[in-house]
């Protein structure tokens, strides 16, 4: 069971593989790369933007707190001046506090200052990669729709592509089955003329191609019976009157204006 799982894992894959290859432009593909980068690069000099700016806020909080601690110092005198020595006390010790507060903000500008450098140098790097990409991505891009015409071209101009493939097997199978049905019909006629389907419509037992000819031969025979009664009659003087009246008077009536019958005259030679 575990290796039919296997193989109708692998069949998914490789379904799911080829529909996505077919949908993957890499034209698409390329810009989407591009606009990546494009977005890296915008979040590298919000970054830039974002170091700089705590720097900076630092950098006043260190002023306000050497301001304060001049202040304190300012107390610190009129207090001792004043005999209060205690409040003297109290204004140096808040006055080195701020000395250490403004010391260790020196460390976090000093280093937001390291980490501005490299966010910068990182950008000047992203700038000329997404540069040298961006005319290479067009260039591929280029290449790659000259190469789809040409594959296009090739395909209409060979017909080896999908619809043509189609078109291509539609009229072959057209052509197949144009041949078959000639076949078929000529088949047909050969075996009506060797009388094997007979008349389906006729009542009575089925006949064959020997039945006919002997139907022929007695056809035939009676005609020539018939043929030869009317030649014996004839020869045998048949009654005159069989003939149409209208040609017996007509001939005799030709027979006796013929020239010189009457006349006496003897025919003249020609």
């Amino acid at each position: 069971m575990s290796g039919l799982k296997g193989r109708l894992s692998t069949v998914v894959k490789s379904k799911i593989s080829k529909q996505v290859d077919r949908a993957e432009n890499p034209n698409e593909t390329l810009d989407y790369a591009y606009q990546r980068q494009v977005e890296n690069l915008q979040n590298v000099k919000k970054g830039i933007a974002d170091v700089a700016t705590a720097k900076k806020r630092l950098a006043l909080q260190q002023q306000q707190l050497g301001e304060q601690g001049g202040t304190l110092d300012a107390q610190a005198r009129q207090a001792m001046s004043a005999g209060r020595e205690d409040l003297a006390r109290a204004a140096l010790e808040r006055k080195q506090l701020t000395v250490q507060e403004a010391a260790s903000l020196d460390q976090q500008i000093a280093d937001l200052g390291s980490q501005q450098e490299k966010l910068i140098e990182s950008e000047k790097q992203l700038e000329a990669k997404m540069e040298q990409f961006r005319s290479k991505k067009e260039v591929i891009k280029a290449q790659y729709s000259a190469a789809e015409a040409q594959v296009q071209f090739s395909e209409a101009a060979t017909g080896v592509g999908d619809s043509m493939a189609d078109i291509g097997m539609a009229t072959q199978r057209a052509l197949d089955k144009t041949e078959t049905m000639k076949a078929r019909a000529d088949a047909v006629d050969e075996l009506d003329r060797a009388g094997t389907f007979g008349d389906l419509t006729a009542l009575g037992p089925a006949r064959d191609d020997v039945d006919r000819q002997l139907d022929q031969l007695g056809t035939e025979r009676a005609v020539d019976d018939e043929l030869a009664r009317l030649k014996a009659e004839v020869q045998a003087g048949a009654p005159q009157s069989a003939l149409p009246a209208d040609d017996t008077g007509m001939a005799g009536h030709a027979q006796s204006h013929r020239p010189g019958a009457d006349d006496g005259e003897a025919p003249r030679p020609a």
